[in-house]
C-alpha cells in the first residue's frame, strides 16, 4: 500500500534499490541532486541532468516529458552521499511557472513497481524548480521525505541553496537549460486526473504537523523536520524571514531602502562556517548502544540540530510503540485464530485444553518479546531525553529549565517555539517537546471549554478559564522573550475585563502595544488598526515595495490574544476576526484565541472555517491530537511556569529593558 505523504512527512525505505516515477500535466524535467549531510551539493557534477545525466547508483531521463521514471541504487552512490533529492523544474519554452500547470506527482516504488510512498506537489505558483522529494541516510537507514521546496528564482536560485557560489549555479543551470532546449523531446502531458491528491489528515506542529508542520504540528504524524530553508512567511525587516521563495542575497542592513530577506533567519549562508558539531557520541558496552550527545543531528546552528534531533526523538517514539501495539494485535489475532480451529474440532472440544494453553502461551510469549524490544526503546530515548532538555535554548526549553534565569533576548528569531509536551501511554513519563515552526503558519486555539474532553469536565470553570488565559500569557511571554527586541509586539482582546489577574504581568511589565481592549468600542478599534496592517502589507508586498508602507505601521510581528470570544464581538467584529485568521499568518499578523467554542454556537457553521483554521490546545491534559501516520492520539500538555516562581515576570521585564535600550 502505497504511503501518501504529506510536506515534510517521511516514511522507511525497505530496499536499496527503488524507482523514482513522476507524473505531471505538462513536460518537466526530472534532475537528480546528491547531497551530504547538510543538504549541499560537492560541486557541479553532483547534479544529474540531461546534459550529464548519470551518477554512481543512478541515471535521470535525458529530455523533459510528463512522465519519468529512473532507477535509484541507494547502495551505490557512495558512502559520501547522504541525501539523494529528485528536482523538477520547468523547460525553456513551456510554462513559465508551476502555477499554470496541474501539480506534479512523485512516487518511489520498489523495482517490480510495487508502491512505497508518493506525494503531490499541491500549493506551487511561482516557482519554476522545485526539490519535490528526498531520499535520506538515517542512522543507516534509507527513508524517503516529502519537501515541496519550490523557488521563484529558478534552478540557480535551487543550486545555490545547495551550496553552490552564485556564479556556479548559474552556469549549471544555464547548461542544463541548454542541454534541455538540444534535446527537444517531449512526450505528450498526461490528462490533469492523473496527479492524485494525498489524503488529508491532521497536521501537529510539526512534525505542521505534525506539517506540519505540522512541529510535533499537533501531531502530523511521523515527520522530520522541514528543510531549514523553507519560505516562513511575514513582514520583512533585516534578518528577518520574508514571504516567498528563497533568494540569493542577503537583506540590506545598510540604512538604505528596506529590502526582503527570504531565507529563514536560523539558515546560514553558504560561505559562513557551520558552527562545530556537537562531540561525536561514546561507544557504547558490547551490545549497548552509544551513549547519546544533545545536538546529534543534522543542521548549521546548534538550535537546528536540536530542533531536528527532537523530531527525532517524537519520529522514533512513535515508531516504537507503533512496533509494540502492531506485535500486541498481531498476537492477539493469532490466539483467536488458534482457539477456533480448536474449538473447531469435535474431537478436541473435550480434550484441547492443553493446545489452548499452548496457544495462550505462545500468545504471552510474543507479548513479552515485543515489551521486551519497547523497554529497550523506550531506555534509550529516555537517556537521550535526558541529554536534550537541559541542552534545549529557551525557545525550545520549559519554563522551568535553567536556561531561563541566565537568558538575554536573542538578535535574531528563533526556529521554533515549544507549545507543551507530547507523550504516550505506554511511558507518560517520557515527554517530548511540542515544537512549532516560527513564524506560525496558523493561529492557535486554547479551548477553555468544559464539553471538549473528561479532564476538562473533571476541572471547575473558574479554574479551567483562569488556566486557560495563563496558558496563553506564557505562550506571548515566551514570544517575546525569545525575539529579539521591538520585533514583537502583542494584543489583547479583553471585552469584559475578566482575565485581568492572568494578564498582570503582561500589563505591569510594559510590553503590550496598548493597554488592554475592553467592551464593544475596544474591541472594534483593535481590529480595524490590524485589519488595517494586514491590508497595507499585502499591497505593499504585491507591489514589490515594502519600504513604501506608511511611517505608522508597524512592521514587527503582531499577536493578537482573544479572551472569551465571542463576548463583545458583533458581526462586523466576527468577519474581521476571521479575515486576521486567514489573512494575517502570511504578513505576520498571529492570532491567540481563548474560548468556548460553545458559546459561540449562536453563529451556527459560520464560525466553522475559523476553528478548523486554527490549532487547539486544552490548558489541561489531553489526548486530542491525532497521529494520521500510526494513528497514535497524543496526549498534550501545556508547559507552565512552576506554581510560586518569577521566572515569567522576569522574563518580562527583561524584555521592557531591552525594548528601552534599543530605542534611539
Amino acid at each position: 500500500m502505497t504511503a501518501e505523504l504529506v510536506r515534510g512527512q517521511n516514511h522507511p525505505l525497505s530496499q536499496s534499490r527503488v524507482e523514482i516515477r513522476v507524473t505531471a500535466g505538462a513536460p518537466v524535467l526530472a534532475l537528480a541532486a546528491v547531497c551530504d549531510g547538510e543538504g549541499r551539493l560537492t560541486g557541479p557534477g553532483a547534479l544529474a541532468h540531461p546534459g550529464s545525466p548519470a551518477l554512481p547508483g543512478l541515471q535521470v531521463p535525458g529530455a523533459a516529458a510528463a512522465e519519468h521514471r529512473f532507477a535509484v541504487d541507494l547502495g551505490a552512490v557512495g558512502p559520501a552521499v547522504d541525501q539523494v533529492r529528485l528536482v523538477l523544474a520547468l523547460p525553456p519554452g513551456g510554462p513559465t511557472r508551476f502555477g499554470a500547470v496541474p501539480a506534479p506527482y512523485a512516487a518511489v516504488t520498489g523495482p517490480e513497481g510495487d508502491p512505497l510512498a508518493g506525494y503531490a506537489l499541491t500549493g506551487l505558483d511561482p516557482e519554476t524548480a522545485v526539490v519535490a522529494l528526498e531520499l535520506y541516510r538515517r542512522q543507516g537507514a534509507w527513508k524517503v521525505r516529502a519537501v515541496g521546496q519550490g523557488y521563484a528564482g529558478g534552478l540557480a536560485a535551487l543550486l545555490a541553496d545547495a551550496g553552490l557560489d552564485a556564479p556556479a549555479a548559474a552556469e549549471l543551470a544555464s547548461a542544463v537549460a541548454g542541454a534541455a532546449a538540444a534535446d527537444g523531446r517531449t512526450r505528450a502531458p498526461v490528462p490533469a486526473t492523473a496527479a492524485p491528491t494525498p489524503p488529508q489528515g491532521l497536521a501537529v506542529p510539526g512534525p505542521t504537523g505534525p506539517t506540519g508542520t505540522t512541529g510535533p504540528t499537533g501531531a502530523t504524524g511521523r515527520q522530520d523536520p522541514e528543510p531549514a530553508t523553507v519560505p516562513v512567511p511575514g513582514v520583512p525587516y533585516p534578518g528577518a524571514p520574508g514571504p516567498a521563495a528563497p533568494s540569493a542575497g542577503p537583506a540590506d542592513t545598510s540604512g538604505g531602502p528596506l529590502t526582503v530577506d527570504y531565507v529563514h533567519p536560523r539558515r546560514r549562508r553558504t560561505s559562513e562556517p557551520p558552527e562545530p558539531a556537537p562531540a561525536a557520541a561514546a561507544p557504547g558496552r558490547p551490545g549497548e548502544p552509544p551513549a547519546p550527545v544533545a545536538g546529534d543531528a543534522s543542521g548549521w546552528s546548534m538550535d537546528e540540530r536540536l530542533y531536528n534531533q527532537v523530531w527525532g526523538m517524537f519520529e522514533d517514539l512513535a515508531r516504537t510503540v507503533a512496533a509494540y501495539r502492531s506485535a500486541c494485535d498481531f498476537a492477539d489475532s493469532r490466539l483467536d485464530r488458534e482457539l477456533d480451529q480448536a474449538l473447531s474440532d469435535p474431537r478436541d472440544r473435550t480434550t484441547g485444553a492443553p493446545a489452548q494453553a499452548a496457544a495462550r502461551a505462545r500468545r504471552e510469549e510474543l507479548v513479552a518479546q515485543a515489551k521486551a524490544a519497547l523497554d529497550r526503546d523506550l531506555a534509550q530515548l529516555a537517556a537521550e531525553s535526558g541529554v536534550v532538555e537541559p541542552a534545549l535554548p529557551a525557545a525550545y526549553a520549559r519554563w522551568s529549565d535553567p536556561v531561563w534565569h541566565g537568558h538575554a533576548l536573542p538578535e535574531e528569531a528563533p526556529m521554533a517555539l515549544r507549545l507543551g509536551d507530547l507523550h504516550l501511554p505506554e511511558r507518560p513519563d517520557l515527554r517530548i517537546p511540542m515544537l512549532v515552526r516560527v513564524p506560525l503558519e496558523r493561529g492557535l486555539w486554547i479551548d477553555n471549554g468544559r464539553t471538549g474532553s473528561e479532564a476538562a469536565m473533571a476541572t471547575d470553570t473558574d479554574r479551567l478559564r483562569k488556566a486557560a488565559m495563563d496558558m496563553a500569557v506564557a505562550h506571548a511571554a515566551r514570544l517575546l522573550a525569545v525575539h529579539p527586541a521591538g520585533r514583537f509586539s502583542v494584543h489583547v482582546i479583553d471585552a469584559a475585563g475578566a482575565a485581568a489577574a492572568s494578564l498582570g504581568p503582561l500589563v505591569h511589565s510594559g510590553v503590550l502595544a496598548a493597554p488592554p481592549a475592553a467592551g464593544a468600542a475596544g474591541v472594534s478599534e483593535t481590529l480595524a488598526r490590524l485589519t488595517r496592517r494586514v491590508d497595507l502589507v499585502q499591497m505593499a508586498l504585491r507591489a514589490d515595495a515594502p519600504e513604501e508602507l506608511p511611517p505608522d505601521v508597524d512592521t514587527a510581528e503582531q499577536l493578537l490574544i482573544v479572551h472569551d470570544f465571542p463576548h463583545g464581538f458583533d458581526d462586523r467584529a466576527v468577519t474581521q476576526l476571521r479575515y486576521l485568521a486567514d489573512e494575517g499568518p502570511a504578513v505576520g499578523v498571529h492570532l491567540l484565541l481563548v474560548a468556548d467554542r460553545d458559546e459561540a454556537s449562536a453563529y451556527g457553521p459560520l464560525l466553522d472555517p475559523l476553528w478548523r483554521s486554527l490549532m487547539r490546545l486544552t490548558p489541561v491534559p489531553d489526548d486530542h491530537l491525532a497521529d494520521p501516520w500510526v494513528g497514535h492520539h497524543w496526549t498534550f500538555e501545556p508547559d507552565l511556569p512552576p506554581p510560586g516562581s518569577l521566572v515569567l515576570e522576569e522574563a518580562l521585564q527583561r524584555v521592557a529593558t531591552a525594548r528601552r535600550h534599543a530605542r534611539p
